[in-house]
């Protein structure tokens, strides 16, 4: 079983563009290939998204365990239970237990909640991300940018019915007309390959996702900041100044 679980967009929302504080051109080239593959966790685990419509709150712990990963530690292991409670506390209306309120997450929503509160795993602990910031739909251009330098973003896609064929195929989502809408999905966006497909993680595993695909069905997009990634003086693995970004955040947010 396939759910998804993704709100609309509403892009009037976000108070932080990423566009505003990152200009590519003042950066070095994003390389073809993106992403530390052989520190990717191997078992990511569905996290409830085949019985609820939590796929905002399971993609949040993938991209949690990823980030740590990715710091060089031990991904933290997240439960169906833990996932199912910051579905309920978050503030998207589910009560664990009432199956008529399995109606999806806002993904501003749970960005701010991930910012304020934290999301909980299977030990008990908390994992915040420190600023959130907005992606211009479908410019792949700048989700590049952002993957490269975050680590993975989550983005928002109006998945066609012909995503969960392919999915079920082990085929890379490719666009295929006239397919209909299945309804809105989150995945976090990992890293690209050598053939310029983008990886996610949807439903346990990873997917391949073409360029094409992306920006057709993208409707939202998110840059997270984690200092779980970055080093002690706010420092991403590649060695950018994004103190910046932080700064402004705290001063919008004050």
């Amino acid at each position: 079983m396939f759910c998804l679980g993704k709100k609309p967009a509403r892009p009037e929302v976000p108070k932080l563009r990423l566009a505003a504080y990152l200009d590519a051109t003042e950066l070095p080239p994003v390389p073809a290939v993106i992403g530390n593959f052989k520190s990717w966790p191997q078992n990511w685990r569905v996290l409830a998204n085949d019985q609820f419509g939590c796929c905002v709150e399971s993609g949040a712990a993938h991209e949690t365990m990823l980030l740590k990963a990715d710091a060089g530690y031990a991904p933290p292991l997240f439960s169906n239970s833990v996932i199912l409670k910051d579905y309920q506390d978050c503030g998207s209306g589910y009560k664990i237990g009432d199956n008529s309120t399995d109606q999806g997450t806002d993904v501003q929503q749970y960005a701010a909640y991930r910012q304020k509160v934290g999301i909980l795993d299977a030990s008990g602990q908390r994992h915040k991300i420190d600023i959130y910031a907005a992606l211009r739909v479908g410019d792949i251009s700048q989700l590049a940018l952002a993957v490269y330098l975050f680590g993975c973003v989550g983005i928002g896609v109006q998945l066609p019915n012909s995503a969960i064929d392919q999915f079920q195929l082990f085929e890379p989502w490719s666009v295929v007309s006239d397919s209909g809408t299945a309804g809105g999905h989150y995945i976090p966006v990992i890293g690209r390959n050598s053939i310029g497909s983008w990886i996610c993680i949807t439903w346990g595993r990873l997917q391949a996702v073409t360029p094409t695909f992306l920006s057709q069905y993208m409707d939202e997009g998110m840059a997270f900041l984690s200092l779980e990634r970055l080093s002690a003086k706010n420092l991403s693995p590649q060695g950018f100044d994004l103190t910046g970004l932080r700064n402004d955040y705290a001063r919008i947010t004050a």
